[in-house]
């Protein structure tokens, strides 16, 4: 039901049927209830209204050029098409053809609707909002335009711009049912989450006691008791135990969440790694829940140990159907040996994104809520910051709104909480690089974009030679900016089994700093 929750029309569904086919096997292989699933509510089904780029039924006081509208209307087709076949850059392209065309049309709301609705599918939800605005400039009574806009803010947790959007959506479309429903869904949400916040404690692992649960002697897995060391042959058996689908027993879980926690706690926000002359070091960017391409990289590269360190460098969860799984391996590892393994913190690392892309469901499906919480607590003691040879910095999203910002301001910056909406932890978590230079408003709509000379007087400033960042998709599964001052590495392959994408890992020998990439 969830799936086809943000579907207007079932026939829809036979257009679009490849890109449920992930949230379909997500839920068929977990048995995940899917109310908060990634794979749905990370809001790649939006607005799949009755026809993809219908016109409006308001029609424009001024005159159309039919030659321009022809043209217009020819993009609009072409994206269209590009938009079936998930190729939604490339239908961006063409509804921003037709939109340059200036028609004095209605049909232009149409076309900044259709390419708002791009803009959600690779989540630029910034970009969405602005483009729903500006159809809504052209049609104030397009509801495709309110929905596309309510669906973005949902995707930022604006859950009450959310609820006026989708209520003037519903407004325009005769109080439809299933624009009403998620309005209830929202508001469960905030009812959810004010309640969840009223009883929560300080941290939930201190009332949990892993010695005192009972393991049924049913359990054939790892088992791993309080005082037991974590050796290399226990976390390989744990990675074919899960490999197989087969869960942890929830005792082990908690015993592996509070050693963690235990290690965690103890690093900076900023953490400083020193690269020996001629050793290398990995690094790996988003994995959001992708376990089986997470062993796989292991496979290729090989496993965690002294003499080959990774740095996995945030998003760890969400969207994919084994979060848990990869949680608990990345976490197995660092309790075995600290140095072989180092994690950041990604945007996706905070409670109220896995409420909506799917790691909470996942977490309470398989263990339970208290278990999530848990996690969800862990989550906060993770740095936000990696610096490897006073050469090259690495975050998850990029850098700041504010000029000055010196490794020192990092290292200050209390990471123990969820994430702000603006300054230094939001900004390292959110931002984006962008060609143009100078600062812009971001594309999804949470800290900024940064252009390249930002970028150089940053690393100038704090006499560092390269930023590695992650937090989006890149088909090659990496991307270097013109500048070659700024990396984006990304190692989900097929994210989210609809984008076609190759996932990357980079090397760095101590010797000379130089990224080597491997696809």
């Amino acid at each position: 039901i969830y799936i086809f929750f943000f579907f207007n029309d079932t026939a829809t569904t036979e257009i679009y049927t490849e890109q449920i086919v992930g949230s379909v096997r997500c839920v068929q292989e977990t048995g995940i209830n899917a109310e908060y699933m990634g794979e749905i509510a990370d809001l790649n089904f939006y607005a799949m209204e009755k026809s993809n780029g219908e016109t409006s039924d308001h029609s424009s006081q001024q005159a159309i050029d039919p030659e321009r509208l022809s043209k217009a209307e020819d993009f609009k087709t072409k994206g269209n098409e590009y938009f079936k076949d998930l190729k939604f850059e490339e239908a961006i392209e063409q509804y921003t053809e037709a939109i340059k065309l200036k028609v004095n049309s209605p049909k232009t709301a149409v076309y900044y609707s259709n390419r708002a609705f791009c803009q959600l599918k690779i989540e630029n939800y910034g970009l969405a909002i602005e483009d729903a605005t500006e159809a809504l400039n052209y049609d104030p009574k397009y509801a495709k335009a309110y929905y596309r806009k309510a669906s973005a803010y949902f995707a930022l947790t604006k859950y009450d711009q959310a609820v006026e959007n989708f209520k003037k959506a519903a407004e325009l479309n005769n109080n439809d049912a299933e624009t009403l429903d998620k309005i209830k869904l929202i508001k469960r949400i905030v009812r959810e989450k004010q309640f969840a916040d009223s009883i929560r404690v300080e941290d939930p692992s201190e009332n949990i006691n892993p010695g005192e649960i009972a393991v049924p002697s049913t359990y054939t897995g790892p088992k791993l008791e309080l005082d037991q060391e974590v050796t290399r042959e226990w976390v390989e058996n744990l990675l074919e135990y899960m490999k197989d689908q087969k869960l942890l027993h929830k005792k082990y879980v908690l015993v592996l969440l509070q050693r963690i926690k235990n290690i965690l706690q103890e690093l900076h926000t900023l953490v400083d790694i020193q690269v020996p002359e001629g050793q290398e070091i990995t690094v790996c960017g988003d994995i959001h829940g992708q376990y089986y391409d997470l062993l796989n990289i292991w496979k290729i590269n090989g496993n965690p140990s002294k003499t080959n360190p990774y740095i996995f460098n945030g998003d760890f969860v969400d969207r994919g159907s084994f979060s848990v799984e990869v949680m608990l391996a990345l976490m197995a590892w660092k309790i075995h040996d600290p140095n072989c393994i180092h994690l950041n913190r990604g945007n996706h690392e905070t409670k109220n994104l896995n409420k909506l892309y799917g790691f909470e469901g996942e977490v309470v499906h398989k263990y339970d809520k208290t278990t999530f919480e848990i996690f969800g607590s862990i989550f906060q003691y993770l740095p936000i910051a990696y610096c490897l040879n006073r050469k090259v910095l690495i975050l998850h999203g990029g850098l700041f709104s504010q000029d000055g910002v010196k490794l020192d301001d990092i290292r200050k910056t209390n990471r123990i909480m969820e994430p702000p909406e603006a300054g230094i932890m939001c900004e390292a978590l959110w931002s984006d690089p962008v060609k143009e230079k100078g600062r812009h408003p971001s594309k999804r709509g949470v800290a900024l974009g940064f252009g390249p000379d930002v970028a150089e007087k940053f690393l100038s400033e704090n006499n560092l030679e390269l930023l590695v960042r992650s937090h989006e998709v890149k088909d090659q599964g990496y991307e270097v900016e013109p500048n070659g001052k700024v990396i984006t590495i990304f190692s989900a392959p097929n994210y989210c089994d609809q984008m076609n994408n190759k996932g990357a890992f980079i090397r760095f020998n101590g010797s000379d700093m130089k990224p080597k990439f491997t696809q």
